[in-house]
């Protein structure tokens, strides 16, 4: 037994898992928020032996299936004029998809290498209206750490991770993950109700893998339409107004 990473609650045993095929990994319960984490993770040094792993297939799919959704929120909810941020953004790729649709949009990584939208990372002391983190959350070891110094960018969070379902899943849950051992911390929805309330944010959420944590309420009806409606041609609709950065990013690294 140890202490939950999230509220500091006891955690019970879950089960031992063999992760990236050799280590033997406790896995452990939170019993009051529900939260889900590893043992002290001493494998990620073979984790990351790559910033992305050869598993992630979905990575293309899932940048443009959260362009439209981003697009629909940020342009109802923050502003199109706004300063944005892709923190832990990997290759560059959503950063330069985001400009492409016409946003100001920014990159940050301290472990994977920009590669495709170079001359756009983030400039120290620099501040956002939001920023988003798609599958970030699942690879903190440290997460209390880790919100905080979002939060020094932005009072916006716009981010993704499976939520642990009611019914605790069983080692076949696919995003458990073991076989690259990347994902080390699993939350349930009391485990981001939980962090919004203590750093003074309201959580809104699909109830399933897409989240935001804002300074702001949003009404839980809105971000539902929208977060829909990004599906249903929403998206076309709130690209009125904007102008791709595609050529003038071109213009401008020339």
């Amino acid at each position: 037994m140890s202490t939950c990473k999230i509220c500091g609650s006891n955690t019970q045993a879950l089960f031992l898992a063999k992760v990236l095929n050799k280590y033997d990994v406790q896995y452990e319960q939170c019993e009051s928020c529900h939260f889900i984490q590893t043992e002290k993770p001493y494998w990620l040094h073979e984790s990351y032996e790559s910033a992305i792993n050869n598993n992630d297939t979905g990575i293309i799919a899932r940048n443009e299936r959260f362009r439209g959704i981003v697009t629909v929120l940020i342009s109802f909810l923050f502003g199109k004029n706004e300063r944005y941020l892709d923190y832990a953004g990997g290759y560059g790729i959503f950063t330069r998809m985001m400009r492409d649709v016409g946003f100001d949009y920014y990159w940050v990584d301290e472990y994977a290498k920009n590669l495709v939208s170079i001359g756009f990372e983030h400039k120290p002391e620099t501040t956002y209206k939001a920023i988003t983190a798609f599958e970030v959350f699942e690879h903190l070891d440290s997460p209390e750490e880790k919100l905080m110094d979002m939060l020094s960018y932005t009072d916006n969070i716009i981010f993704s991770t499976e939520l642990v379902p009611d019914k605790t899943p069983d080692k076949d849950w696919w995003y458990y993950a073991f076989n690259h051992g990347q994902h080390i911390a699993f939350y349930h929805q009391k485990s981001l109700w939980y962090l919004a309330q203590k750093h003074g944010l309201h959580l809104s959420s699909n109830g399933s893998n897409f989240h935001v944590l804002s300074k702001k309420p949003i009404n839980p009806l809105v971000f539902k339409l929208l977060y829909k409606g990004s599906k249903f041609g929403l998206y076309w609709f709130s690209k009125l107004g904007l102008q791709s950065k595609t050529f003038s990013d071109h213009k401008l690294m020339s």
